[in-house]
């Protein structure tokens, strides 16, 4: 890319801040967010997410518009005004589903509205978050066309680079995985492609076209919730007759060509929520996908069977479920990091409120106000003093590895671990 780059990055989550920071070492770049006070935090050099370092942040910050001063640097803003001088828009907005789980594109639009607002002739606009096929040149880039008054791949151009980011893993980071990227023309394509190869060292991949590249991103987590359904499904299966499932896994895995799934909860903005968008475009086209969502309901199931294998054990130790006390280990959606976005721990915790059970969940990464304002549920940060009748570790936080699990239980001790977690642990029981 030319030296008058100017990248306009907008969200500021889990997706648009690592990259925003990572186009930064080259390129002057405004990262633009609604949320002034996620706005005011990262210009103050943290973020509460753990996803950029403190000190690489802060390295990247500069303190004013650097669209102003033709340089290299990253500023925060909550104004509108301080991206109107870009040339190339990037949308990292979340795609969540709705209560039905059907896809909910209301942030996809108003960011799409945000750029229209600002863009001009001869800009490209990146669309990063997980769609199904087709939305970004039929349902995004309208919306960018009627707000600003100019014409697709006339006026302005598109492009489609779709995100993979791992939360929470430090070694996968975003300029380490390789990137698909895609253009509305030829032309485009290979300038969006020169972008992000000037900043990603894995290198990336061309794809044809947009839905090419979409279709590509949305078959990643959908494979991965397939082969995960597969695996609960055998844990439910192998806990009927008895036979220990992680035994079972460890015994297949040794052919060389056994593809290595654990089972578990599956939540996250990605894996348990992408196949829906799937699913919906393929019913659009009058087909049902019946793997896609029976692979679904089974992951979905999960946090509820895991109660009522806990509800049952306590049953045959003949502890009084209603009003026991019910200690969970973590509220994540996945180890070692904050994020608690459609996590299915949820489940687990109301499905034992019905039981009458008091749940008590300690989580030692997990903000409080995020998850009381999300969930309705109180997070401990620190482990509460007391015994409890059940002990169910649902999140592999490397802070339990030195806790004794056992000794936060009653003489008893049902101790259930979800994630395998407690190996050479006696008296465990296991998904």
């Amino acid at each position: 890319m030319h030296k008058e780059t100017k990248i306009a990055v907008i969200g500021l989550g889990y997706v648009g801040l690592p990259l925003a920071r990572l186009f930064a070492t080259k390129y002057p770049v405004v990262g633009f967010d609604i949320n002034q006070k996620r706005v005011g935090e990262l210009m103050d050099g943290h973020d509460q997410t753990l996803e950029v370092e403190d000190e690489v942040l802060q390295s990247a910050l500069v303190k004013e518009n650097p669209f102003n001063r033709h340089d290299k640097g990253l500023y925060c803003s909550a104004d509108l005004n301080d991206i109107k001088d870009g040339n190339i828009y990037i949308i990292t907005v979340p795609t969540p589903v709705d209560k039905n789980n059907r896809p909910d594109l209301t942030p996809l639009v108003k960011a799409s509205e945000t750029v229209g607002k600002v863009i001009d002739k001869g800009d490209i606009v990146i669309y990063e978050s997980t769609v199904y096929p087709g939305a970004t040149e039929e349902d995004c880039i309208p919306v960018v066309e009627r707000t600003s008054g100019l014409q697709f791949n006339g006026d302005f151009f598109a492009g489609y680079s779709p995100e993979r980011i791992n939360p929470g893993d430090k070694e996968h980071t975003v300029e380490k995985i390789k990137k698909v990227t895609s253009g509305s023309t030829p032309e485009i394509g290979k300038t969006v492609d020169e972008l992000y190869r000037s900043v990603i060292i894995a290198g990336t991949h061309l794809a044809p076209t947009i839905k090419v590249a979409e279709a590509a991103k949305i078959i990643e987590n959908s494979q991965r919730d397939i082969n995960i359904a597969f695996v609960n499904e055998l844990a439910k299966i192998f806990n009927r007759m008895s036979i220990d499932t992680q035994a079972v896994l460890e015994a297949a895995g040794t052919k060389w060509n056994f593809v290595p799934f654990k089972p578990g909860l599956v939540g996250g903005h990605c894996i348990g929520v992408d196949p829906y968008y799937l699913a919906q475009k393929a019913q659009e086209y009058g087909y049902h996908p019946e793997i896609i969502l029976a692979g679904r309901r089974m992951n979905d199931s999960m946090g509820e069977y895991i109660a009522e294998q806990v509800v049952k054990l306590m049953l045959k130790k003949n502890i009084q479920v209603i009003e026991s006390k019910v200690l969970i280990l973590g509220f994540s959606f996945k180890e070692n990091c904050p994020d608690v976005r459609n996590t299915k721990v949820i489940n687990i915790v109301h499905a034992l409120e019905e039981y009458k059970a008091n749940v008590i969940i300690y989580d030692p990464w997990v903000n409080p106000e995020i998850a009381q304002h999300e969930y309705g549920v109180k997070v401990w940060n620190e482990l509460p003093k007391s015994k409890f009748d059940a002990v169910i570790l649902a999140v592999a936080h490397k802070e339990f590895e030195t806790l004794n699990i056992k000794e936060l239980s009653n003489m008893k001790k049902i101790i259930y671990d979800v994630k395998n977690f407690l190996k050479g642990e006696k008296g465990v029981y296991k998904l």
